[in-house]
């Protein structure tokens, strides 16, 4: 009988596991397969070291959050903006399924911006869903003055993401409900200013920011 093959996805959830169980990263690839039980070239037949495993953590948590919204029989013919929301909601969903490995790995890295290597991957997911998002909005607009920026929105959703999960990384609410309060008034921002009508939104998100930071 052939051996059953460790997938990457064997490999990704075994390494999770060992990071939370221990508190700290494998020391070398050499000692994680072995306390693993894992075939050194069946880790590197999927990843080249730790780090592009680590990002490949990141890209399969948004490569989840999209097979899940394509389940939904509503979801293709929503819009745009209902789009993003969903997007956003599924995606902090399956974060905070796995909140203990998201702090754990960003925990000395409060400053989101110093998580960028390895947040790299799903950077460039996040702006081609934005881009693919505002490009179909724009198939609608018969005038190119009241089209979309599509590098600027695009670029415009990561920051928003980075924002949304330094909040979430923070929020200590129930059932992270402030964290949805930011997704919905955030995403409306966004939507508003490329609208241009952005004054009552931004005062309304302005407003809460304001609150939850005096709170």
């Amino acid at each position: 009988m052939e051996a059953t093959k460790t997938t990457a996805q064997d490999i990704i959830a075994t390494y999770m596991d060992y990071v939370l169980e221990h508190e700290h990263e494998p020391k070398s690839i050499y000692k994680f397969c072995k306390h693993q039980n894992i075939q050194e070239p069946e880790f590197y037949a999927h990843f080249g070291s730790f780090d592009t495993l680590k990002q490949q953590v990141w890209q399969q948590f948004f490569t989840h959050t999209i097979q899940l919204l394509e389940k939904s029989k509503d979801y293709e013919a929503s819009p745009a903006k209902e789009k993003m929301l969903s997007f956003y909601y599924t995606f902090f969903e399956l974060l905070t399924a796995n909140r203990s490995y998201v702090l754990f790995t960003l925990e000395d890295k409060k400053n989101i911006m110093k998580s960028l290597q390895e947040l790299k991957g799903l950077r460039q997911h996040i702006k081609e869903f934005a881009k693919d998002l505002i490009e179909h909005n724009n198939e609608n607009k018969s005038l190119k003055i009241t089209k979309h920026p599509v590098s600027v929105f695009s670029e415009g959703a990561w920051v928003q993401t980075l924002f949304i999960l330094k909040y979430w990384m923070e929020d200590s609410s129930p059932e992270f409900e402030k964290t949805d309060v930011v997704i919905e008034k955030s995403v409306r921002v966004v939507f508003d200013v490329f609208d241009t009508t952005p004054l009552e939104s931004l005062i309304d998100f302005g407003k809460f920011l304001w609150k939850e930071k005096m709170a």
